[in-house]
């Protein structure tokens, strides 16, 4: 073989070599939007709601908004009140889910550490929210500090039970 042909054969090689790491680059891009729940977000269609939380813990923009484990919307932006420092989420509901106006808007966590989303749960009202109304009942997230700190204390506070007799 001559070194022309194998210059060609490297070249090839070379290419073959570029497109793997091309594929590789944009497959890791890909999961990267998919863990920073990028991808798939559609803010065209569905309807807005509003919801203000006392705290909102790690709660962020573009998380999952679930009823009974299914995802129906997407966290739209969070700021706060400057008049009554609570924190005014807006929720992105996909137009094929709608919600009574008895809904409950809680924030939970997933697993023991994981990701905050909003949960709704349904009520029984026959009238249905629409696009820029309020959820009026809420419940703010968890904290895992306080609830440690509110442990601590109330153990703190008890009279020794098994000291002296």
């Amino acid at each position: 073989m001559d070194v022309q042909g194998l210059t060609v054969q490297r070249s090839k090689i070379d290419v073959l070599v570029g497109l793997f790491v091309a594929a590789g680059l944009l497959a890791a891009v890909f999961l990267a939007l998919k863990v920073g729940n990028l991808a798939g977000f559609d803010t065209e269609g569905g309807y807005r709601l509003e919801a203000r939380f006392d705290n909102i813990g790690g709660l962020k923009a573009r998380a999952p908004v679930k009823s009974a484990g299914v995802v129906v919307g997407r966290v739209e932006s969070i700021a706060l009140d400057r008049e009554t420092y609570e924190a005014r989420v807006l929720l992105q509901i996909f137009p094929e889910h709608r919600f009574s106006k008895d809904t409950i808007a809680s924030i939970l966590t997933s697993g023991l550490l994981g990701e905050q989303y909003v949960s709704l749960e349904a009520g029984g009202d026959s009238a249905y929210l629409a696009s820029g109304d309020r959820i009026a009942k809420t419940q703010s997230a968890m904290i895992l500090e306080k609830l440690i700190g509110q442990f601590l204390f109330s153990k703190a506070s008890e009279p020794n039970a098994g000291g002296s007799k």
